[in-house]
């Protein structure tokens, strides 16, 4: 297994002011699920959210348009945030680096550490089990 290392404190600190579009990857209708409640409150911070799922693509949450997949967004994405199995995470992170997102995030017990790995050899910043939702009130 690679030996994986998330970004410092002021590192992730910059990453979350300098990113405006994230694109959140297992967004999910449903209120009770993270995923939601995760869009929800990035929204209400000011970012510009773009939730991606094949199963609900064409309907929207929280307002917001849902795509099938990355390459259907059309805008620069500055972050993917996962919330996908720690397996799945690996093709995701591929997508990401596909369509030149400058990071990826998965969430909390979403580990993949080789993907992550990757996706920092292609130069995109990787932060690996955590929530920005955690993170950006913890860091301001």
């Amino acid at each position: 297994m690679t030996k994986f290392e998330n970004p410092t404190d002021p590192e992730i600190k910059s990453l979350l002011d300098n990113t405006k579009t994230i694109a959140l990857v297992g967004a999910s209708p449903k209120p009770e699920r993270p995923s939601n409640r995760v869009m929800k409150f990035l929204l209400d911070q000011g970012y510009t959210v773009i939730p991606v799922n094949p199963g609900q693509a064409g309907s929207t949450i929280h307002g917001q348009l849902v795509v099938a997949q990355l390459s259907d967004i059309s805008v620069s994405v500055d972050m993917v945030d996962v919330f996908r199995n720690s397996n799945d995470a690996a093709g995701v992170i591929d997508d990401a680096i596909a369509i030149g997102a400058k990071s990826v995030w998965t969430q909390f017990g979403v580990i993949n550490p080789d993907a992550c790995t990757k996706a920092k050899e292609h130069g995109l910043i990787a932060v690996m089990d955590r929530c920005p939702a955690i993170e950006l009130p913890r860091l301001s």
